[in-house]
């Protein structure tokens, strides 16, 4: 039995070798190089990225300028549209506007040309002095302009005198009333005014209707060497004749 050396050391130690050492660096070399490769990958990563969103950017950018000049151009072809709509709608209502009154105008000679056609013609009816037609033109405030056509044919050649007079009735602050010829022409004692004619004439003259006044009716009344007539009429206005366009 061998007898154990009390001095020597229990635990002692021992160098590592050589093979260790050389496996822990081939190990942090292959770490090393793992690093570097995925930093370049990502760097290049980063900047493929980075181009493609710059790409996109210019994209954006350009199809919204084209966008924007898109928008300008409709809206500018959408004021043109409206200003031709406006211009056409305008010069359509002035068209209508002026063959009603030529409508109106070729209607008014017609009547005229009958008028005349039965006052002077040989086949008329003859008839004495006779109230044709009472028309009125509204003025400034309450003035009115009046229009009060005689006629007679059957003292061909011969002329007809005497003197007309004219009363409105109408309503009032909710009542009946009439005004008559000395209120019209707002003087006490107004004159009936004079005519004169061999087959029609027209009496013109201004008068003043009170505030508040509605027109209904218009009684117009004749005298002289035939006797006296009175004759009524609806209440008539008629179009004040068009200021010509300069």
């Amino acid at each position: 039995m061998a007898v154990q050396n009390k001095d020597l050391p229990r635990f002692s130690i021992v160098s590592q070798t050589p093979r260790f050492k050389g496996l822990a660096v081939v190990l942090g070399g292959l770490w090393l190089l793992l690093a570097l490769a995925w930093g370049w990958l990502f760097w290049r990563g980063l900047h493929s990225d980075a181009g493609q969103l710059r790409e996109q950017r210019d994209t954006a950018i350009a199809q919204s300028e084209t966008l924007k000049n898109s928008e300008a151009r409709l809206k500018q072809e959408l004021a043109n549209a409206k200003r031709a709509e406006f211009i056409t709608r305008s010069a359509n209502n002035q068209i209508q506007e002026s063959l009603a009154e030529k409508d109106e105008q070729i209607a008014g000679l017609r009547a005229d040309m009958d008028f005349y056609e039965r006052l002077v013609g040989s086949g008329g009816r003859r008839h004495g002095l006779s109230v044709h037609n009472a028309e009125f033109t509204p003025g400034a405030g309450n003035a009115w302009h009046y229009t009060i056509t005689l006629t007679q044919n059957i003292n061909r050649g011969g002329l007809t005198s005497g003197q007309m007079r004219f009363a409105v009735d109408g309503v009032s602050g909710g009542k009946l009333k009439s005004v008559e010829w000395t209120q019209l022409l707002q003087k006490p004692n107004a004159p009936a005014q004079a005519f004169s004619f061999r087959y029609f004439q027209q009496i013109e003259g201004d008068v003043m209707l009170p505030p508040g006044f509605t027109p209904q009716r218009v009684r117009v009344s004749v005298s002289g060497g035939f006797g006296k007539q009175e004759q009524r009429f609806d209440w008539t206005v008629s179009r004040p004749p068009a200021t010509p366009e300069i």
